[in-house]
């Protein structure tokens, strides 16, 4: 194999697919640099899924122990009416701890540090920054700084999300590459609700609108959101998108007044459209894109984690396999993700319709639906969805490792 030392990588984005590729690529003898636009790791965030392959991929980094010792205490998910009576409810050991909620699901910002204290030692971090051109040459790519800063790099790798700056700048505006799926979300923390007994409790109201509360890990606090369908909405500042939510579920009872306003006072609110991105290839010249930049399969389908992170342990590991040759290693990146990727994007049935049903009788059918999905014949079906986690082969890659 090529000795990669000396090939300089930058990745932008620090939330999970950034440090997950930077890992990889340190530990294959890359120099890598991850600059992220926000001053430190985001805290806070929803928890996500280790699940399938994305497990498998933190258990050969050697953290899968640290990510348990981290993850929720969950007793299942159970849907409520207006006066908090279960209407629905799957154990959390339902599909063999595979279903909506999974074995193994830990705070976003919690794997997000569990990722950064792993490669912190090694790998540099430009927090408040991000990239403002990319300027691409046959021997690497001029990189300016929103700082001002200047550098090159043999390689770009876009790890930046929904919005990525990346993809903007290599591929093209995201008009061409996101498909919004008409429905907002807002993530934030809440005050403890005991009452919740470990349950992740999540209540629909007409009006395609849905209200979730969960356990933190703290046990000062709770995490929650509330979601609603709407045809694009112009990006509006933080203090409008909590006058937005206080408009959108103004009228509704139950616990969704307290949960509105622990929305208002939130350091952590982040209020984001729901989207898929669809790139016809992740790579162009010395860039590519892993995770959601790439790929991105929306929470509704709970595969964006493992993805995410599959991604990133192909990509780099095709990079070491190819000799440090990057036309040959984006090209078997690309084959050896692209199926399950394609497999990942699919949304669970009914999509965005079932999620958050727009009328009473909706509803009704939506808590129908979903007790049927607890026995045989529906049961397959979601049997289906939380297989396609596990819906790969991982090649043992780049045996090279330091």
């Amino acid at each position: 194999m090529k000795h990669t030392s000396g090939q300089r990588v930058l990745v932008s984005g620090a939330s999970i697919a950034g440090p997950a590729v930077a890992h990889w690529l340190d530990r294959y003898g890359y120099t890598v640099t991850v600059v992220e636009r926000a001053p430190g790791l985001r805290p806070g965030g929803q928890a996500v899924d280790l699940r399938g392959a994305g497990r498998t991929v933190i258990e050969r980094m050697g953290l899968l122990e640290q990510a348990r010792e981290l993850a929720l205490h969950q007793r299942g998910i159970e849907w409520v009416d207006a006066d908090g009576k279960v209407t629905v409810r799957m154990a959390a050991d339902a599909f063999d701890g595979e279903g909506m909620i999974s074995e193994i699901e830990i705070l976003r910002g919690d794997l997000s540090q569990l990722l950064y204290d792993a490669t912190s030692p090694r790998v540099e971090y430009r927090f408040d920054d991000s990239i403002e051109t990319l300027d691409e040459h046959d021997d690497g790519v001029e990189v300016r700084f929103r700082s001002g800063a200047e550098a090159r790099y043999d390689l770009v790798v876009g790890a930046d999300g929904l919005h990525s700056i990346v993809r903007d700048l290599a591929f093209g505006p995201e008009r061409s590459f996101v498909r919004p799926l008409d429905c907002y979300t807002a993530w934030f923390t809440a005050p403890a609700a005991p009452e919740l007994d470990g349950w992740y409790q999540m209540h629909n109201a007409p009006g395609g609108r849905v209200a979730s509360v969960r356990p933190g890990r703290d046990l000062s606090e709770s995490k929650a959101s509330l979601s609603f369908r709407s045809t694009p909405l112009p990006r509006v500042d933080l203090a409008a998108q909590r006058q937005l939510l206080a408009e959108r579920f103004g009228d509704l009872g139950g616990r969704v007044p307290w949960l509105v306003a622990a929305a208002q006072t939130a350091p952590d609110l982040a209020f984001d459209s729901l989207g898929q991105v669809h790139v016809p290839r992740w790579t162009r010249g010395r860039t590519a894109l892993v995770g959601d930049a790439g790929y991105c399969p929306t929470p509704l389908t709970g595969l964006g984690t493992s993805l995410a992170l599959v991604g990133a342990y192909l990509l780099a590991g095709a990079l070491a396999d190819a000799d440090a040759d990057h036309d040959r290693a984006f090209g078997r990146y690309e084959s050896l993700l692209r199926p399950y990727a394609t497999s990942c994007q699919q949304l669970p049935p009914g999509g965005v319709r079932s999620y958050a049903p727009l009328t009473r009788t909706g509803i009704r059918l939506q808590a129908a639906a979903m007790r049927s999905m607890l026995h045989w014949p529906l049961r397959s079906i979601m049997a289906r969805q939380a297989a396609k986690a596990a819906d790969i082969t991982l090649p043992e890659l780049g045996a090279n490792l330091r």
